[in-house]
């Protein structure tokens, strides 16, 4: 929880003087980042090539990390926050949307959107995890409540949601299909870009190398940055309210989780785990966030969430806007059957 009085302060002017991003840092973060990615796929074609395809799949493990924190970087240039110059973030955030299936301009305005509404309980469904309240969960019909439920599974939020997410749906810009061209241009020009890089790559090492290299580098890093952005805004305590009393700061400190992940996980995720601060003030760099926890050691301790309690988070779905937490569909069953049945609720209590 937040002490109201670190909700007071302006943090949006104070956290202003660490917008600025170092134009030698940020190569130096992209050449550590890039390099070692091409020289494990690399690796892993030769391994590959000489029939060793278990030693080609063990090595898509490291792989995957490090085009995790290539995503990052390409995030960090959809916030205009990993060069000074416009044209620099954008060209380096679609080359590697290439890479990491993920139409650049297409994302970064679905993505903006979610950093204008999070925690807004009247402008949900953009660039989020769809999530709904305990009593629009109480409405639905129970095919519709199978629905939700089968969503809400970690196998298909982990695994089969991400695997659709970046192999499919981004492919089209859906949800942007009536904006204008540009989420046309964006979608339809990575993917030919994408096709070209198959074509090379089918080229260099064949379609068995597409299959065991690239095909699990790039469903296992989708898997984990989707887990990553779950537990960003999905835990018990996290942070709901209806437009009329919705509040900016509030829903990013509140409502963004201050993820505390050990080394070297979080230079793999590129600190993005310190998402409570990124969401007051999307421009810092990633590689200046630490500093901001260091310079205000208050924010070290808000809307913090260990390891162990992530892993219970991906059992909560549903938001209780009279407890103001996130709950299970366990809890839910709890509370209806206390309801309806007295004994039960006598059983409950205790």
């Amino acid at each position: 929880m937040s002490n109201p009085l670190t909700l007071q302060r302006p943090w949006r002017t104070l956290l202003a003087a660490y917008h600025a991003p170092k134009l030698s840092r940020s190569l130096l973060e992209l050449a550590v980042t890039a390099v070692p990615l091409a020289a494990l796929w690399a690796s892993a074609w030769l391994a590959a090539s000489f029939g060793l395809w278990w030693l080609a799949l063990l090595i898509s493990v490291p792989a995957s990390a490090f085009l995790v924190r290539l995503f990052m970087i390409q995030h960090d240039c959809g916030h205009m926050s990993f060069f000074k110059t416009p044209a620099l973030n954008h060209w380096i955030g679609r080359a590697i949307g290439v890479l990491t299936f993920t139409p650049y301009d297409y994302w970064r305005r679905s993505h903006a959107i979610h950093h204008a509404t999070c925690g807004n309980l009247d402008r949900r469904g953009t660039g989020d995890v769809a999530t709904l309240t305990v009593g629009e969960y109480r409405a639905l019909t129970p095919l519709k409540r199978l629905g939700y439920r089968l969503y809400r599974h970690p196998a298909v939020l982990f695994g089969l949601g991400p695997a659709f997410l970046f192999l499919v749906q981004h492919r089209l810009p859906s949800g942007q299909m009536r904006e204008g061209w540009r989420p046309w241009i964006s979608t339809l020009g990575t993917n030919a870009a994408i096709a070209a890089l198959i074509g090379v790559a089918f080229v260099l090492g064949g379609w068995k190398a597409l299959l065991l290299v690239h095909l699990p580098t790039l469903l296992l890093a989708a898997s984990i940055g989707v887990w990553l952005f779950y537990v960003q805004h999905q835990f018990e305590e996290t942070h709901y309210a209806r437009q009329a009393g919705w509040d900016f700061t509030e829903a990013a400190l509140r409502g963004s989780s201050n993820y505390i992940l050990p080394q070297p996980l979080r230079w793999f995720t590129a600190n993005i785990g310190v998402h409570h601060v990124h969401h007051i003030s999307s421009r810092i760099p990633f590689y200046q966030l630490p500093s901001v926890l260091r310079d205000f050691p208050e924010l070290r301790d808000v809307s913090k969430l260990g390891v162990i309690e992530s892993m219970r988070a991906a059992g909560l779905s549903l938001w209780d806007e009279a407890g103001k937490r996130l709950i299970s569909f366990a809890d839910f069953r709890r509370a209806e059957l206390s309801v309806t049945d007295p004994r039960s609720r006598v059983r409950v209590q205790r």
